[in-house]
């Protein structure tokens, strides 16, 4: 599929794209996870972000250690850990975290940090982003979210997230988890400054690096939150993009990323309501229970920060769906009748 194919697409009737899209789920999954921000601070303050540096924390091991636990009791499958570019910290803080958790919880995946942050900090430590990454699956790290990729192209990120890595850096840092047998996901976060053509350009490169790796699990598209940013305070950007956009770039995701296991609704940027609708969209995914999230929050979501097990059920069903909790890589662990 060409970059244009893939603009075609975004021209289709809302319905015509959504039924596609419909047409090759017949399910839809959740994951019982807990996200852990470990630190807001980020030197590359980016004028897309809102959480950076609002508080100006760093979580203690200990502190994640038992965020971590506090989940597992409550029968949490996966912890996703993700922060930002803290120059306080470095390898080992990650190694005594991950470690920690898989001594002590074994069964609990190791999601955790983003192809930028992974860049970063290996840059930081003068390390290859190979050994970087070798080190810590040595720790437990089992799985990597797939923030930081905003819009793959760079002309955008200059304007949205200058001081983050390129484009061609993130697929670098995801190529290279993938060879090394750690699975991932990848996100787009749209409705800012990029055009229809930046997004088809996005899409086109996740499906060709999927074709040479296979190594990408879900794909989620992000819709940008604006208040609290720097693009907001400056007028760059107003408003979140309206739910016709939102659905048919759902839409359009299932249909090109059809070698992606799953495209995710993700509830705490669509709200209850508008989930259920995109999982009639084209979404077999909706995410999972959270328990803490703030990122988005930090950028003016009013959704809840978690949810619970019998809501997500409820959302799945609402939409006519069979119901399943999946783990993280989409194995389907319970169903729900």
């Amino acid at each position: 599929m060409k970059v244009r194919e893939i603009e075609g697409l975004f021209d289709c009737n809302l319905h015509e794209i959504g039924k596609m899209a419909d047409s090759m789920n017949d399910m839809v999954m959740f994951v019982v996870n807990r996200h852990i921000n470990y630190t807001d601070v980020c030197v590359s303050k980016c004028p897309l972000c809102a959480f950076n540096n609002r508080e100006g924390y760093l979580l203690a091991v200990d502190e994640v250690v038992e965020r971590a636990r506090e989940a597992y009791r409550e029968g949490a499958a996966e912890v996703h850990i993700v922060g930002g570019h803290n120059p306080d910290v470095g390898i080992e803080y990650f190694e005594e975290i991950f470690r920690r958790i898989k001594q002590e919880m074994p069964d609990v995946v190791i999601k955790a940090l983003t192809a930028t942050e992974v860049y970063y900090y290996a840059k930081k430590e003068r390390v290859s982003v190979r050994e970087f990454l070798l080190r810590l699956k040595d720790a437990g790290l089992q799985a990597m979210p797939g923030g930081g990729a905003e819009i793959l192209v760079d002309s955008v990120r200059k304007v949205i997230c200058p001081n983050k890595c390129t484009s061609e850096e993130w697929l670098k840092v995801m190529r290279i988890a993938h060879e090394l047998g750690i699975r991932s996901n990848a996100t787009m976060l749209f409705g800012h400054v990029e055009t229809i053509r930046h997004r088809a350009i996005h899409l086109y490169r996740l499906r060709k690096l999927q074709e040479r790796t296979g190594g990408f699990i879900s794909f989620i598209p992000l819709v940008f939150h604006p208040e609290n940013t720097e693009l907001k305070k400056k007028g760059i950007v107003q408003d979140k993009t309206d739910v016709v956009d939102i659905l048919k770039t759902i839409a359009v995701s299932r249909v090109v990323l059809d070698n992606f296991r799953s495209v995710r609704a993700y509830w705490v940027m669509l709200g209850e309501k508008l989930t259920e609708v995109a999982v009639r969209y084209g979404a077999n995914d909706i995410d999972g229970t959270l328990m803490e999230e703030k990122i988005t929050h930090a950028a003016g979501a009013e959704t809840p920060t978690h949810l619970t097990v019998e809501k997500l059920v409820e959302i799945g069903k609402a939409a006519g769906k069979r119901v399943a909790q999946r783990d993280t890589f989409c194995n389907i662990v319970k169903w729900y009748t």
